[in-house]
């Protein structure tokens, strides 16, 4: 790997922080002969290949220059990868195959139906060399069931939808069909009979995980039952008994998966047999736990390489070889370690341009809300830097129903290398904190989600490192809500805001959802915020909604808005940009043409940041000097 100079804070750029690491996602093959890993090939994120056992290096096997590719997967030969793709973000998702037996090769598309997007891409449990992945190219809004043959593309239709709403599972080769009622209660089938059914109020998204066992009698999911926390289960089939299998106090099983499809299950299985091998719990920090004694000695012999938490684990089909990357706040790493020999080596360091020391630790505390309730919070405060009477930029996440966790973020410190601490509270409705914690959210959207983001953020001045007068707020998605929500129903906390793909108008994000998600809103959306088909409930949310209060917002805002979004349509953007623009308020504009929900391109993503960094520079000034970058 190239070796540079090490930036200090002073230094740090954008382009220091936001660089991509020179290799991520590294992941084995099953084999154990070959890495795979994602790494920039004409400024776009692609797959490279290495094996392990030889000194030549990596080699870019694939070929995409219009948009970074996120996530793969191993064919169980060895010999072929699966990646998905969309285009410009519109979020229909193609699954492409690459062959590193013809090297070169362009990859193929195997998903080629204008408009649809497929879903669920798994390797087939005892069936080499085929994949299951749902499809809607038939319609919009239901998904057919198929076996996909990897080497030759072949598609074979398993089942036909089951309807809209509904979805098959494989368990062996039996088909069992999830479904949901009209009040949210998730239900199993098998074929008439009625195997088990879920409270879909513990589950806003979705039951995660949601697993067959290997030897296909059992389902294992995450279970509330006789706990807050969320905990793995065994169902069984013939009989729909509950079985605890584990239970961590205070921690929930790790649920991100569910809304970040490239990180990994909290079930970590065997290669081969799909036996449960150990489990991911995430509490403030993110722990693993073993289940089995092999994989008991291998976190043993691991968990000396790093001082962070164990994020991905990959081994071959023999559980010998094995790829650990570690999630950490200034030093993320990724081993490589081999159980036959003991011995083991530094695949990558992220961050290796970057002088550990220069970066800002990030710090878990809790936060008391004025009603009482407790708030995990991540706080982050500038290295080498006097902590009193900072500017502050409040991060509330995106989700709601999703969380933020202890890592290296490229935005946070990029915030904490300008002289600003930041704060990033787990508000009631955030997920991974119990079901009490999330359910608190129930009805609260500019009401007491809110007021949790102002408790974080007078906790912060109470202790003298945050000036009131210069609170930034900075989010994406619903983040990007809460930022309105800020400047429109509190115009005196903030004196500005950065929201990207930030919802405006409740009632028009939820009536223009694509038609194939708007199923399973019953237990998030509707039942948290409101469902606009109900002309009561239609007209609380517009009363929650920012687009409504443009004339209360006096602060500046900077809205950021990806043309090809399909979750929050770019006229939300538009039209509180207008509203803002009409009335004389200052506000900043930036659309990107390529991309949608997710900014990802490597050079719009810098745009992005570059802007930010302006606008919170103008309006959260005085910076100290010795903290401002190029």
């Amino acid at each position: 790997m190239p070796t540079t100079s090490m930036p200090t804070a002073a230094t740090l750029t954008i382009e220091d922080l936001l660089r991509p690491p020179e290799r991520s996602g590294i992941t084995i093959s099953p084999d154990g002969t070959r890495l795979a890993h994602l790494a920039m090939w004409h400024e776009r994120l692609n797959i490279w290949v290495e094996e392990i056992d030889a000194d030549a290096p990596p080699h870019c096997v694939t070929a995409d220059d219009s948009r970074s590719i996120t996530r793969y997967l191993w064919a169980d030969d060895s010999r072929r990868l699966l990646y998905q793709q969309d285009s410009d973000g519109d979020e229909n998702w193609h699954v492409f195959r690459i062959d590193l037996d013809q090297p070169g090769a362009p990859a193929v598309d195997l998903t080629p139906f204008p408009g649809a997007t497929a879903q669920g891409l798994e390797l087939r449990q005892g069936h080499p060399g085929h994949a299951t992945v749902q499809l809607n190219a038939d319609s919009s809004t239901e998904f057919d069931l198929y076996d996909l043959e990897i080497a030759t593309g072949a598609l074979t239709r398993l089942a036909p939808s089951p309807g809209e709403g509904s979805t098959w599972m494989l368990v062996g080769d039996e088909l069992l069909r999830r479904s949901m009622r009209a009040d949210g209660t998730w239900e199993l089938w098998r074929g008439e009979s009625l195997v088990a059914a879920f409270d879909g109020d513990a589950y806003p998204m979705d039951v995660h995980p949601f697993e067959a066992a290997p030897d296909g009698s059992s389902i294992w999911f995450g279970s509330y039952r006789g706990t807050d926390h969320l905990h793995p289960a065994r169902l069984d089939l013939a009989t729909g008994e509950e079985t605890m299998i584990h239970h961590r106090p205070h921690a929930d099983l790790d649920t991100r998966s569910l809304v970040f499809p490239n990180l990994p299950s909290p079930l970590i299985r065997h290669r081969r047999t799909g036996e449960l091998l150990g489990l991911r719990y995430h509490g403030m920090r993110m722990h693993t736990v073993s289940l089995d004694p092999h994989f008991a000695e291998v976190l043993e012999a691991v968990g000396t390489l790093c001082d962070g938490d164990i994020g991905g684990i990959t081994s071959d089909i023999d559980e010998q070889r094995w790829v650990v990357s570690f999630v950490h706040d200034r030093d993320p790493q990724t081993w490589f370690y081999d159980h036959g020999t003991g011995r083991s080596r530094l695949l990558a360091r992220s961050l290796e341009h970057l002088d550990v020391d220069q970066l800002a630790p990030v710090e878990s505390i809790e936060i008391t809300a004025r009603d009482g309730l407790r708030l995990p919070a991540y706080l982050t405060l500038p290295a080498h830097v006097q902590p009193q009477d900072l500017p502050l930029v409040l991060m509330p996440h995106g989700g709601p129903w999703a969380r933020d966790w202890w890592r290296f973020d490229s935005v946070v410190q990029l915030w904490a290398s300008r002289g600003y601490a930041v704060l990033q509270p787990q508000f009631r409705g955030s997920a991974g904190f119990g079901r009490r914690h999330m359910e608190a959210g129930v009805g609260e959207f500019a009401g007491r989600m809110h007021e949790d983001l102002l408790d974080a953020v007078d906790w912060a001045v109470d202790q003298g490192f945050a000036d009131p007068a210069r609170v930034g707020v900075f989010g994406g998605s619903y983040g990007g809500y809460a930022a309105l929500v800020g400047l429109a129903f509190t115009p005196e906390r903030f004196a500005a805001a950065v929201e990207y793909v930030g919802i405006s108008d409740l009632v028009d994000y939820l009536r223009s959802l694509p038609e194939y998600a708007r199923a399973g809103l019953v237990n998030n959306w509707y039942r948290y915020a409101g469902d606009p088909s109900d002309p009561e409930q239609a007209a609380d949310l517009r009363a929650r909604s920012p687009i409504t209060r443009i004339a209360d917002i006096r602060s500046p805002l900077m809205v950021v808005q990806g043309a090809n979004d399909v979750r929050v349509r770019r006229e939300n953007s538009d039209r509180i940009v207008a509203g803002l623009r009409e009335q004389g308020n200052e506000v900043e504009y930036l659309v990107f043409d390529d991309e949608g929900h997710f900014i990802l391109n490597p050079e719009n993503v810098l745009a992005l940041y570059r802007a930010a960094d302006e606008f919170f520079a103008r309006h959260l000034a005085k910076v100290p000097a010795d903290a401002q970058g190029a």
